[in-house]
Parts: C-alpha cells; sequence; structure tokens
C-alpha cells in the first residue's frame, strides 16, 4: 500500500521518482496545479495545465523491467481509481475542461524520463 506523501521519507524512490517527473514536466511547459491529490478514491500524482488541458498524471517507478516495467504497472484496476479521483477533481470546477491522463515512467533512478501523453481512455 503507498503511503500518503506527507507519511513518506522524502529520500523515498517514489517521492524522488515525483519530483524528477515534474521537474521534467515543468521544462516542456506544463503548469502545476496539484501535488498528490487524494479524494476516497485514491490519488492521483500529479494535475497538471498543458495549455488548455488540464492532464491528470501518473508517475511509475521501477528499478528494473521485469514484468513488464513501469508502464505496465498501470493496469485496468489503476485506471479506473485514477479516472474515479479525476472525475472527483472535476467536480468541483466550474465548467468541465478537456482532459487527459498521462503516464510518466522511470525505470531506473538514472533513466530519463517517459512520458506517455493519453496513456488511457476513459
Amino acid at each position: 500500500m503507498k503511503l500518503p506523501r506527507l507519511l513518506q521519507p522524502s529520500n523515498s524512490q517514489g517521492v524522488i521518482a515525483e519530483k524528477k517527473a515534474l521537474s521534467y514536466l515543468l521544462s516542456q511547459g506544463l503548469t502545476l496545479l496539484h501535488q498528490n491529490y487524494y479524494c476516497r478514491f485514491g490519488e492521483i500524482d500529479l494535475i497538471m495545465a498543458d495549455q488548455d488541458t488540464l492532464v491528470f498524471i501518473e508517475v511509475r517507478f521501477r528499478k528494473n523491467g521485469d514484468f513488464g516495467g513501469a508502464l505496465a504497472s498501470i493496469n485496468q484496476s489503476k485506471q479506473r481509481k485514477i479516472i474515479k479521483t479525476a472525475n472527483h477533481y472535476i467536480a468541483q470546477l466550474a465548467s468541465e475542461p478537456y482532459c487527459r491522463f498521462d503516464a510518466i515512467a522511470l525505470n531506473d533512478s538514472d533513466s530519463c524520463p517517459l512520458w506517455v501523453q493519453d496513456a488511457f481512455q476513459v
């Protein structure tokens, strides 16, 4: 079970991966809206704006590519939780913006982040 970020050590691999992913996405021109958004349905690592698009981003880290690596770990169950959590977030907005679901994969601590836009659909 993933601990809320406040309970994770600041040097944990997950926190380091999220920081690396955030830095990379900021350098690509995205704007951070929320980090580690929690509700009863789950958690979204990063919520960012890419011009007029609201982007929900799942960050995944794996030490190696065994069992498919970081991207393969975003299974159907995880996607459903992210979608429910995103719907909870959107329900709080005045109007529904165009949205997409992206993934950032890091397969080892030295790798460059792999950014997959539109990683899955609603």
